[in-house]
């Protein structure tokens, strides 16, 4: 029975999050995809544990759900995913520096930041938006409980509201896959991905 109840606690904290979503807050979030896309600028996830995953299952999304069969295709980068530099970074210079350091090779004035940290006080994640937006680049904080440093910091703020790590986690996906299906039906129209072609032939 603690299992059930488990169960149906979980399901409705999810549930009423959802509700609570500023919708407001991620049709913005949408607009500031089209405009670094449009603008030919790179987009940068980042984050750690199980909001670096998110960062990196939603780069992977946009580098092939929502980009095959366009011309012009996202360049989403998720900048936890190389490993070796992170760690290379980390001890060399300092953990606090693994997200900024590969932002000064790469970052230019049409690009898109984005942080992911569910207490948004991950120092990284602070680090990285600052030095974004103190070099006038677009910066987007993803997070939940009460939104932490990056949410002051960043020019917009998606805020999944609630005090639970694994369903902001879960809130951050559904909010990704929002926007990429916003960009593909905006983008691909009746010209469906191959994600969305493979979906359609399994089921």
């Amino acid at each position: 029975m603690a299992t059930n109840k488990n169960i149906a606690s979980y399901i409705e904290q999810v549930k009423s999050t959802l509700d609570n979503l500023s919708s407001e807050s991620i049709d913005a979030m949408i607009e500031a995809f089209a405009k670094a896309y449009e603008a030919g600028g790179n987009i940068y996830t980042m984050g750690n544990g199980g909001s670096g995953a998110s960062a990196s299952h939603a780069a992977g999304d946009f580098l092939k759900g929502a980009s095959y069969g366009l011309d012009r295709r996202f360049k989403m980068i998720c900048l936890n995913d190389n490993l070796p530099s992170m760690m290379a970074i980390a001890n060399d210079i300092g953990w606090e520096d693994i997200f900024v350091e590969p932002l000064k090779n790469f970052i230019g004035k049409d690009d898109l930041v984005i942080g992911i940290s569910g207490s948004g006080n991950s120092a990284n994640v602070v680090k990285a938006l600052t030095y974004a937006k103190d070099n006038g680049v677009a910066t987007i904080a993803m997070t939940g409980f009460k939104g932490g440093k990056i949410g002051q910091i960043a020019d917009l703020h998606v805020h999944a509201p609630v005090m639970d790590m694994e369903v902001t986690e879960d809130i951050h996906m559904v909010i990704f896959n929002i926007v990429k299906k916003a960009m593909m039906e905006r983008y691909l129209g009746d010209n469906p991905s191959m994600g969305s072609t493979y979906d359609s032939r399994v089921q």
